[in-house]
């Protein structure tokens, strides 16, 4: 079992910053892929960014230039740094963990972007 601890999400205006972070704890993999997807209210969930122990990172379009990922392996922690947000990004953020076959979820973390 995995078990996934994220912190960082709230209200923030337009055009402003936030940092998400998602700390990992339990059976451990020293290969894995951990991210971030978020979901909408009434749409499905959605990748956001994604990024393996071995520094391999993916990123959904909308995000791109605006998001980063990184992640500390020694803490077994993945960051979302998200830039010039804007209301559409509006949305549960969940961390996510994967070692094939093995995938979890955190609990999500509420980003809202208004002003």
């Amino acid at each position: 079992q995995v078990q996934l601890v994220e912190s960082g999400g709230g209200l923030v205006q337009p055009g402003g910053s936030l940092r998400l972070s998602c700390a990992a704890s339990g059976s451990i993999f020293s290969f894995n892929a951990m991210g971030w997807y978020r979901q909408a209210p009434g749409k499905q969930r959605e990748l956001v960014a994604t990024i393996t122990t071995g520094g391999s990172i993916n990123y959904a379009d909308s995000v791109k230039g605006r998001f980063t990922i990184s992640r500390d392996n020694a803490k077994n922690t993945v960051y979302l740094q998200m830039n010039s947000l804007k209301p559409e990004d509006t949305a549960v953020y969940y961390c996510h963990y994967s070692h094939y076959p093995w995938a979890y979820w955190g609990q999500g973390t509420q980003v809202t972007v208004s002003s």
